[in-house]
C-alpha cells in the first residue's frame, strides 16, 4: 500500500489529458481561509517530484510564491519606479537611459533564473562598445534593482555582485588648450553673450555647474585694494546646479579673486543683463543669476554647450573636439606652466588634497614651483583697463 505524504509535503497524480505528472502544494490561506495552491509538472513522476520539492523550498525560504514568473525587467522597472524616490527628476532620467541596457539584453529572463554566467557574458558585450565607467553605472544599477527585488522576496540572492566588471572602451580623453588656443578662444568669444561665462570659467577654473548657479550677491567687483589687508574683487563659489544646490565637494566651496580681465567681462555681462531685463519687462524672471538666458532663467547646459561650440568654431579650433569643461583643465595646465604649484592649483580648483588634481590633471600639470588672479594677468594682460 502506497504510503500517504505527510501535510505540507504536497500531492502528485497523473493527469490522463495532459500526460503529465502534476505535482500540487498548497502554500498558504487568504484573508477569506480559502487555500492557495501552486502546480508544477513533469514528464516523469520524478521530474515532477523534484519540481514539487523546489517549490516547497522557496516557500520555506520566504519567497513570495506568485512571483515565479518575475523578469529582470519587471524588476528593474518596480526599481526605477518606487526605488529612486527623492531623487531629482535628471538623475532618474539619467539611470532610466543606462537601464535601457539592460532590458534590452536581460529584460526578458526570469529574474529567479538569472546566473551569474550569463550576467559577465552580457557585461563582456557591453565592455565592447561601451566605455568602463558606463558598464560600472549599469553594473550598479542592475544590482540595486535586484536587492531590491531580494528585500520583497521575490529572489534568494543577489547573483549581480559576483560579477566583476570588465574593461570598457576608454572614455573620451580630457585635453587643455595652449596659450595661443586659449587667446584665439577668448577673442572669438568676445562678442558673445558666453564670453563673460568663457573668460571666469577659463581664468578661474570655476567648473561648469559652479558658474551656471552663480548669484550676484556672491560677487564682489570692487574689493578693498586700500585696505591693511588688501581684498580683491573676488567671486564665492558655494553653490552648483547638482543635486540640492551642493558643490561637488566641501572643499569646493571658495572664494576665487578675480584677474583684471574677468572684472571687467562681468560688468560687461551685468550691462548686458540689464537690457535683456528691459526688453524681457515683466516677462523677467529676477533669480539674480549671473549668467542666465535672456529672460533671467537658468541657462541650460545644452545650450551652453551649442554656444560653445560656435566660439570654438570661431576661434579655428575643431568644434567637436572641444567641451566647456575643458577650460576647467585649460585653467589647469595653463597655471602649471607658468610655475603655479600643484598646491595652489589645488586649492583653486577645490580640490581636498593634491592627489586628485595630480590624478585628474595629471598630463595637464608640470612639476614646478607659485597664485590663480595674478598669474592670469600675467597670462591675460588685459590693455590698460582700470578696476576702479
Amino acid at each position: 500500500m502506497t504510503k500517504r505524504r505527510s501535510r505540507g509535503d504536497g500531492g502528485i497524480h497523473w493527469d490522463e489529458q495532459r500526460q503529465r505528472w502534476i505535482a500540487t502544494v498548497t502554500v498558504g490561506y487568504t484573508p477569506a481561509g480559502k487555500r492557495i495552491v501552486r502546480k508544477t509538472s513533469g514528464k516523469t513522476k520524478t521530474e515532477a517530484n523534484n519540481a514539487l520539492r523546489s517549490k516547497i523550498r522557496e516557500y520555506e525560504d520566504g519567497l513570495a510564491q506568485d512571483q515565479a514568473g518575475f523578469t529582470v525587467a519587471q524588476a528593474v522597472e518596480d526599481w526605477l519606479t518606487y526605488g529612486l524616490n527623492g531623487r531629482s527628476q535628471s538623475t532618474i532620467e539619467k539611470n532610466r537611459y543606462l537601464c535601457k541596457h539592460i532590458i534590452s539584453g536581460l529584460g526578458a529572463r526570469k529574474l529567479r533564473e538569472l546566473k551569474a554566467s550569463e550576467v559577465d557574458k552580457w557585461l563582456l558585450g557591453l565592455a565592447h562598445h561601451l566605455s568602463t565607467s558606463t558598464v560600472r553605472r549599469i553594473h550598479e544599477c542592475l544590482s540595486r534593482a535586484v536587492d531590491r527585488a531580494m528585500a520583497r522576496d521575490k529572489v534568494k540572492r543577489n547573483v549581480v555582485v559576483l560579477c566583476g566588471i570588465p574593461t570598457g572602451k576608454p572614455g573620451r580623453p580630457s585635453k587643455s588648450l595652449t596659450l595661443e588656443a586659449a587667446k584665439a578662444l577668448l577673442n572669438a568669444a568676445e562678442d558673445t553673450r558666453l564670453y563673460a561665462y568663457v573668460v571666469i570659467s577659463l581664468l578661474t577654473g570655476a567648473r561648469t555647474e559652479e558658474l551656471r548657479a552663480l548669484t550676484w550677491k556672491n560677487v564682489d567687483l570692487m574689493g578693498d585694494l586700500e585696505a591693511v589687508s588688501p581684498v580683491p574683487p573676488s567671486i564665492q563659489v558655494w553653490a552648483s546646479v547638482r543635486d540640492g544646490g551642493d558643490t561637488k565637494t566641501p572643499k569646493s566651496r571658495r572664494t576665487l579673486a578675480l584677474p583684471l580681465r574677468a572684472v571687467v567681462a562681468l560688468r560687461a555681462q551685468r550691462a548686458l543683463q540689464e537690457d535683456d531685463r528691459k526688453k524681457a519687462g515683466g516677462d523677467w524672471q529676477a533669480l539674480d543669476l549671473v549668467f542666465s538666458s535672456a529672460l533671467g532663467t537658468e541657462l541650460d547646459a545644452a545650450n551652453v554647450r551649442r554656444a560653445f561650440r560656435r566660439i570654438t568654431k570661431e576661434a579655428g579650433l575643431d568644434q567637436g573636439d572641444w567641451t566647456p569643461r575643458e577650460l576647467r583643465h585649460s585653467f589647469v595646465s595653463l597655471l602649471s606652466d607658468d610655475g603655479v604649484s600643484i598646491g595652489d592649483i589645488a586649492d583653486l580648483c577645490g580640490h581636498s588634497g593634491t592627489s586628485v588634481t595630480e590624478k585628474v590633471y595629471r598630463h595637464q600639470l608640470r612639476p614646478v614651483l607659485l597664485t590663480g588672479a595674478s598669474a592670469m594677468d600675467r597670462i591675460f594682460p588685459h590693455k590698460g583697463e582700470c578696476v576702479s
